[in-house]
């Protein structure tokens, strides 16, 4: 084994493997491609196995007494263990620093998702505001995302059990620091009090500097330079799922002021006014044929209700799968 740190995924639904080796990302390689030695691979499944078993570090010798046996559980805040960071060398060699990497989930059932503390400290996010749960579209407002995020939003809309999908995007910290990080994720359905619910599972690992990796998207790229453009003011975009009428993230604009939308403890949950739920499927059914327009409200921070006049169009995500783009303004 190399002197360097070697990521480890334990999402589930498939064998533990390799998506990090030092600072170069890897794409969910088995680990005996990673560890050619026998007995060193046998060390190394027995601490990520017991580091998935106790949620705990592991710091011992090997089984020979020659080498050095260190594992890190990268854990979101239910305590799942989502990753292992791994590390076994001679005695007398300098153990190398580790990069900044963190657990997050995406409950695509409930639209809801989480992370970690190591998650927060890799975006900068200051201590009094880490909610430990909010939608996933607040998951979103700190990334840059490259030309594969059709994809990935595909996948979110599809949410197919046993997907898997890898990205470099850049991460803007809360302290305007540009990092390039490495995406990995698995969808998984599990049982969640009685109900099978959609889990994305992943870690995000912080490469770098987003202006030293070459594979990192710029700030903007070309497509959401022209899209912002053409953004008036008073005017607000949105990505929205159709089948669950879930935004799925704000596209190129800030969100509408005083409207619920990150599903945060403390703050009212979001939500279109019952009565006006027949309008929005409307628009939703209608977009199969032509752009769609409807005035719907929204509950607001206060617990109230505002109206907003909404101009959808539908946008394709892949060959298969469509989103809407909804134009979002003052009623």
């Amino acid at each position: 084994m190399s002197s360097s740190w070697l990521l480890i995924e334990t999402f589930g639904g498939a064998q533990p493997s390799v998506i990090g080796r030092g600072s170069t990302q890897k794409s969910f390689v088995e680990l005996a491609k990673v560890i050619r030695s026998a007995a060193t691979r046998d060390e190394a499944e027995r601490a990520v196995l017991e580091v998935m078993t106790t949620g705990r570090s592991v710091d011992r010798q090997s089984e020979d007494g020659r080498r050095l046996v260190l594992a890190e559980p990268l854990k979101v805040f239910s305590e799942r263990v989502h990753g292992v960071w791994l590390w076994i060398g001679d005695h007398d060699e300098k153990v190398p620093t580790r990069d900044p990497a963190g657990a997050w989930l995406f409950n695509l059932t409930t639209s809801t998702a989480s992370g970690s503390d190591d998650l927060l400290d890799l975006y900068g996010v200051p201590e009094d505001q880490r909610p430990t749960q909010r939608a996933i579209a607040g998951a979103f407002t700190r990334l840059v995302t490259n030309r594969d995020e059709s994809e990935a939003m595909a996948k979110i809309v599809n949410s197919v059990p046993g997907d898997v999908h890898q990205a470099v995007w850049t991460v803007r910290r809360d302290d305007e620091q540009l990092r390039a990080a490495h995406f990995s994720c698995r969808m998984l359905a599990e049982d969640v009090g009685g109900k099978t619910e959609v889990i994305l599972r992943g870690i995000t690992h912080d490469l770098g500097p987003a202006e030293d990796i070459t594979i990192a998207p710029p700030p903007t790229i070309l497509e959401h330079r022209i899209l912002e453009a053409s953004t008036k003011d008073g005017e607000y975009r949105a990505l929205v799922n159709l089948r669950t009428l879930n935004l799925l993230r704000w596209y190129n604009s800030d969100p509408v002021p005083n409207i619920c939308w990150e599903n945060v403890a403390g703050e009212p949950t979001p939500a279109i006014h019952p009565d006006n739920l027949p309008i929005a499927k409307k628009m939703s059914k209608g977009l199969a044929h032509k752009r769609t327009t409807g005035t719907v409200r929204f509950r607001t921070m206060d617990d109230k209700w505002k109206p907003l006049h909404l101009n959808a169009s539908l946008v394709s995500l892949d060959q298969h799968t469509t989103a809407a783009l909804v134009v979002i303004t003052e009623a």
